[in-house]
C-alpha cells in the first residue's frame, strides 16, 4: 500500500498502510519482551498453530516475520515521515541485531519462543544473504548512524558466512542442518536472487572483487538452470543433478517477488 501510494499519491492507500501498521503495533507487538508475535486468528486472538508452512517450527517469534515487518515499516516511512514510526524501526532493528544475528557464526537464528529462548534450527542460506542487504537498507532509511555502521559490518560478515553454501557452479544451496550435518541439496530460485543483491552490496561496501565474482558466477548459473527461456519466469529450482524441480511456477509460495526485486535492485545499483 505504501508503494502504491508512492506511485499514485492515492491517500486511501496511505491510510490503509498506516492502519495496518497501527494494527500490527496494537496486536502483534510484545510490549513485555519486545519483538512481534507470529500469528493470530482473524480477530487477533491466540492461535495454536503459528506456522506459515509445514516445514516451519511452531514458534511465536521468527526471523522471517521480523525481517519483513521492518521491510514494510521502512517502506512506509519513505512516504510517511512519522517520527514515532522511525523510532519503532530503530527499536526493531536493535531487536533483530540482539536476537537474530549470530555474531559468532555470521548466520541468522530463525526461531524463538515469546521469551526469546532460541529453538535451534537449520542454517537458511537464502534468508542469511537476504537479511544482509535488506537490513542495511532499512537502517539507511531510519537515518540512524549507529545502526547504519553496525549493519554495514553485518552485511559483510553474513556474506562471508554464506559462502559455505555456494556450490562450485555458483549456485546457492537451500539450507544446512547442523544437527545432522546434512545439506538440503536443492537450489531454489529465490536464494539465487537474494545472493546477487547481497554480494553486490558486499562489493559496494568493501570494493573487493571476489564478492563481484560471486555475483557474476551466480548469474551465469541462474541463466543456465533457473530462468525458463521457453515459457518465461523462473523455475522453482533444480535438484543436485540439475533436474528441474516440478513445483509451481507461480502459487502460494512463489511469485515474481524475489527475482524481479533482485533485477530492479541490481539495475539501480549498477
Amino acid at each position: 500500500m505504501s508503494e502504491y501510494f508512492s506511485v499514485t499519491q492515492d491517500k486511501k492507500a496511505l491510510e490503509i498502510a498506516i492502519d495496518l501498521y497501527e494494527k500490527i503495533q496494537k496486536y502483534s507487538y510484545d510490549s513485555i519482551n519486545s519483538g512481534y508475535l507470529e500469528a493470530f486468528t482473524r480477530d487477533w486472538q491466540p492461535i495454536e498453530d503459528l506456522r506459515l508452512s509445514e516445514k516451519d517450527a511452531n514458534e511465536k517469534k521468527t526471523m522471517n516475520t521480523h525481517l519483513h515487518i521492518v521491510e514494510g515499516y521502512a517502506n512506509l516511512y519513505k512516504v510517511w515521515k512519522n517520527e514515532p514510526l522511525r523510532k519503532i524501526i530503530i527499536e526493531l532493528l536493535g531487536t533483530i541485531e540482539k536476537y537474530f544475528i549470530n555474531t559468532e557464526t555470521g548466520h541468522l537464528r530463525l526461531f524463538f519462543d515469546e521469551n526469546w529462548v532460541e529453538k535451534k534450527d537449520v542454517v537458511s542460506y537464502g534468508h542469511d544473504i537476504e537479511a544482509a542487504w535488506l537490513l542495511l537498507q532499512c537502517a539507511k532509511i531510519s537515518e540512524d548512524s549507529t545502526l547504519i555502521s553496525h549493519f554495514k559490518k553485518y552485511a559483510i560478515q553474513i556474506a562471508d558466512a554464506t559462502k559455505e553454501g555456494i556450490d562450485t557452479d555458483g549456485g546457492l544451496w537451500y539450507e544446512y542442518d547442523p544437527k545432522t550435518q546434512e545439506l538440503m541439496a536443492e537450489k531454489h530460485w529465490w536464494p539465487q536472487a537474494e545472493l546477487m543483491i547481497g554480494y553486490f552490496t558486499a562489493w559496494q561496501l568493501s570494493g573487493k572483487q571476489n564478492y563481484l565474482d560471486i555475483v557474476f558466477k551466480n548469474w551465469d548459473f541462474t541463466k543456465k538452470y533457473i530462468i525458463d527461456k521457453e515459457n518465461g519466469e523462473w523455475f522453482w529450482g533444480v535438484h543436485e543433478d540439475y533436474s528441474t524441480m516440478k513445483k509451481d511456477k507461480a502459487g502460494f509460495w512463489k511469485c515474481p517477488y524475489h527475482n524481479s526485486r533482485a533485477c530492479i535492485e541490481l539495475i539501480h545499483r549498477i
